[in-house]
């Protein structure tokens, strides 16, 4: 068993917090606590891994090529791999839990760049 500290880190949406990632040990899953604040949203995007959001305060509404579901906290949301997507701050402050598989990447629309997601490696 391996016990770890979360590891923070800011982007201009979100603060981010990995609990498990490959460089704390973990090697099939990865796990991060997000925090954002009321208006915020992310980038328009695509994750190559299926991604689950767990909202543990607030709600969050979920954009998925073009269809907007809110998730309040205490429900999960099931994002598919390669899908385009977007994120936002219904009622906050939100804090939620993010997990996906290891190794995943993130490609915005009209480009082929592969960007590693800081927070799960």
């Amino acid at each position: 068993m391996i016990v770890t500290t979360a590891r923070p880190m800011e982007t201009p949406n979100a603060a981010l917090a990995s609990l498990a990632t490959p460089s704390l040990g973990s090697t099939e899953i990865c796990t991060w606590r997000i925090t954002m604040q009321p208006g915020a949203q992310g980038p328009v995007h695509a994750i190559d891994r299926e991604q689950v959001w767990l909202p543990l305060t607030g709600e969050l509404a979920f954009t998925v090529d073009g269809e907007t579901m809110s998730v309040p906290a205490g429900q999960a949301a099931i994002l598919p791999a390669g899908e385009v997507r977007q994120v936002a701050v219904v009622a906050g402050p939100v804090q939620a839990v993010v997990c996906m598989a290891v190794g995943g990447h993130a490609t915005v629309p009209g480009s082929a760049d592969r960007h590693p997601l800081p927070w799960a490696e």
